[in-house]
């Protein structure tokens, strides 16, 4: 910095400086400030200020913009740690900053970015100066209230309100504080949806500070308001909306009253909001805690919630329409923590009337499946071993005929183990060796144990190194399982394993590429895929050096396991390509040759498509490896001339190569005619049914939208080419759907077009 300084001082003080170069001196000088500990800055905060605030104060707009948001980063470094004995003495540099600020602030003809950025810095400033500033508060918090009243400013200042509210200086806002709630109160009914976001995080920030200086006709008001926002039509509005409910309820001053309210307002939405399939994520988490604030607050009874609660599932399914699996999902959780937060005797009584619903409830599916569901929520969360036999009664509700309710109980078990490892863990292994017909359900059981060590802390698990050694042994003996679905289950309880245990895991798996067994072989390759997720995780560094061990069984003699290569490939390619892209060269001409039909009797339609659809996905991330040429012909030729389920992953492939590779495709684009021609030609048999006749319409559209992008870059390159759109596509029966899918291709030009703008 003492290199830096003198220049940028130099930048922003000569006279001779032009415009751009001070806006990129203090550009500059921002970014530094931000990513760096203020302390660096400490020696030179002097030399710094004074042509900082200069610049504050300069006539063009763009220079003066930039300066005001330097000096928010100036406030952030001279004062760092809101302490009593500061490191740095902040104190002769209040007064110069703040009225400047002060001045800009009360400027009325001046460019909206710097009334913006004048607001966001005044912001800074009181909540991280306001102690020094009493006696200004007076003037500077009334200015901001009248910027909140302002149409223009209003967003600005309310993020600011935010910020300030934030402080643990907890500055006195006495003069504005009910103007203020008053004012955001009302922007909750605005139609402009980034004002009533930002405006339910100030409201909750300054309650969750100044809720004791807040009277009971603004809660009441605040919860009518919100109460509107809470549907899953925007679901972070409702995340928000429900946070500041649960805010007024957890206010000791207010929380009977507010609580009442929300029961009567909102209570109903959230009833409604529960049930939806939509329902996910954070607005899921936050409606949780909403219904316990609600009984903690003391206005609804536990019993009264909790029926309340249940009823939404089993009413759904038994008028309404069936209620969705997420309903039944959501319904359970929010029921398992509301469990939790009653007494231990009311839970365990609960937990009883649960276990008894799952033995008697036989032929009402939805009653058994909601108790299956809130067992493995609460049992998660709690260890339920003291209710004798448990598992015994769950493992029953494996026979069910229901595939939801043998599912649901498939869950519950996993996650009862969660909250009692040593006890229902043995079981559960154990089981899957004595069980063979209950083996898929087990398998699963297992995967929901596996699969809550890397989730939240409800339910957090730690395995002993006994515990994997087990588990490993037990899945390596089922990788060899003739059902391939117990096979797949084994391999993301692998892959999941694998993420926990990288060490241990991905040599063991790597060591199993080699199998004499086809069926392990594939196995460990597909568990392989389900490590490869789309965020950085640890396992990275293990995969890379040997992944080239699992990705060249794509010239495996056994063809489950080369398909079980392609879809690692592919499932690489789409969430990490930096895994695979030096592999490409010996890879590319292998999984090619996946394309091609290789019997009469055909086995091998399944891996066909699955090669096409990687091709696919590697023109997205690792085009720059692939030479179109030499895929285009023979194997693109021959997936057009291939079943429907490969035409329509090499419609799609055509449509991007046409885009991405024009002059490759140009140079084929007659021999391309022929297989294009007799698709779209395809006549049904008369006795086709609808669904013969709906696929066979979808290919053409499929078909047609490949040689609308063929048209888009032939011009009068091929006489053939022109021909076929002339005498077939453009006349006769296909016409009227060619143009439709022309219309619809203009339609999604246009919108990327204005999404560039």
């Amino acid at each position: 910095m003492s290199s830096l300084v003198p220049g940028i001082e130099r930048a922003l003080s000569d006279k001779s400086s032009t415009s751009n170069l001070k806006i990129e001196a203090l550009v500059f000088t921002r970014l530094v400030m931000a990513s760096n500990p203020p302390v660096v800055f400490h020696p030179h905060i002097q030399a710094l200020t004074n042509p900082v605030l200069a610049a504050v104060n300069e006539r063009y707009y763009k220079v003066t913009s930039e300066a005001l948001r330097v000096c928010g980063e100036l406030v952030k470094a001279i004062r760092p740690e809101l302490v009593q004995s500061p490191s740095f003495n902040f104190i002769p540099y209040v007064q110069p900053i703040y009225s400047t600020i002060l001045k800009r602030l009360t400027a009325q003809d001046q460019d909206q970015e710097v009334k913006e950025c004048a607001i966001t810095c005044m912001g800074l400033i009181i909540s991280l100066l306001g102690d020094q500033l009493k006696r200004e508060l007076g003037v500077c918090l009334p200015l901001l209230l009248d910027r909140l009243r302002n149409e223009i400013t209003r967003l600005t200042t309310v993020k600011a309100f935010a910020t300030i509210a934030e402080s643990p200086l907890k500055i006195d806002l006495s003069c504005i504080l009910g103007q203020a709630v008053l004012e955001l109160t009302t922007f909750l009914r605005k139609a402009n949806r980034a004002l009533r976001l930002a405006s339910l995080g100030t409201l909750n920030a300054l309650l969750i500070a100044y809720g004791d200086k807040i009277g009971s006709s603004s809660y009441e008001s605040i919860i009518i308001e919100l109460s509107s926002l809470i549907s899953d039509a925007d679901l972070h509005m409702t995340a928000l909306a429900l946070e500041l409910c649960c805010t007024m309820m957890k206010d000791k001053r207010h929380h009977s009253y507010a609580g009442v309210v929300v029961k009567e307002r909102v209570l109903p939405q959230a009833l409604v909001l529960v049930k939806s399939p939509l329902l996910q994520g954070q607005a899921l988490q936050t409606l949780q805690g909403f219904f316990t604030a609600l009984v903690q607050s003391a206005s609804t009874s536990f019993d009264i919630l909790l029926d309340a609660l249940l009823s939404t599932a089993r009413g759904s399914s038994s008028g309404g329409g069936p209620a969705s699996k997420q309903a039944f999902h959501s319904v359970a959780q929010c029921a398992a923590v509301l469990c939790l937060a009653a007494p231990d005797a009311k839970c365990s009584s609960i937990v009883s009337m649960l276990i008894n619903s799952v033995e008697n409830s036989l032929g009402q599916d939805a009653t058994q499946l909601l108790s299956l569901l809130c067992l493995g929520e609460i049992g998660r969360r709690k260890d339920l071993h003291s209710h004798i036999n448990l598992e015994g009664v769950i493992i029953r509700s494996f026979q069910s005929p229901s595939e939801e309710i043998k599912s649901a109980a498939s869950y519950a078990l996993g996650n009862i183990a969660v909250g009692n490892l040593s006890k229902y863990l043995t079981f559960i292994l154990s089981q899957i060796d004595n069980q063979s017909k209950l083996q898929y359900l087990l398998l699963h059981s297992l995967k929901e144990v596996i699969a809550r060590q890397s989730t939240d802390d409800a339910g957090k698990v730690d395995f002993k190194g006994t515990d994997v050694q087990k588990i490993l042994a037990l899945l390596f003996t089922h990788c060899q399982s003739e059902e391939e679905g117990i096979r797949n289950v084994v391999a993301e309880c692998l892959g999941k394993l694998a993420i926990l245990e990288p060490g241990k895991l991905v040599p063991a798996l790597k060591e199993r590429t080699l199998s004499s067994s086809a069926f392990t072989r594939a196995t460990v390759v597909i568990a392989i895929k389900y490590t490869i997720v789309d965020r950085p995780q640890p396992i990275d560094m293990h995969i890379k050096p040997c992944i080239d061990s699992f990705l060249m069984l794509i010239r495996d003699e056994d063809r489950h396991v080369r398909r079980a290569a392609v879809s690692a490939l592919s499932t690489a390619a789409h969430n990490k390509a930096v895994l695979v892209k030096d592999l490409l060269p010996a890879l590319l001409p292998l999984l090619y040759d996946q394309t091609v039909i290789k019997h009469t009797v055909d086995d091998g339609l399944e891996l066909r498509k699955g090669a096409f659809e990687c091709v696919d996905t590697l023109l997205d991330n690792c085009l720059d490896q692939i030479d179109p040429s030499s895929f285009i012909d023979p194997y693109l030729l021959s997936g057009l001339s291939d079943h429907y389920d490969v035409k329509m992953p090499c419609h799609l492939i055509l449509s991007k190569l046409a885009e991405k590779c024009p002059s490759a495709v140009l140079a084929v684009v007659d021999t391309l005619v022929e297989p294009l021609e007799r698709t779209v030609t395809t006549k049904m048999k008369p006795d086709a049914v609808k669904q013969e006749v709906d696929r066979n319409e979808d290919m053409i559209r499929s078909a047609l939208r490949a040689i609308e992008s063929l048209n888009r870059i032939s011009g009068d390159a091929s006489s053939r080419f022109k021909a076929f759109m002339n005498n077939v596509v453009k006349s006769g029966p296909l016409a009227e759907r060619y143009n439709a899918v022309r219309h619809e291709s203009d339609a999604v030009v246009t919108g990327d077009i204005m999404d560039m703008s």
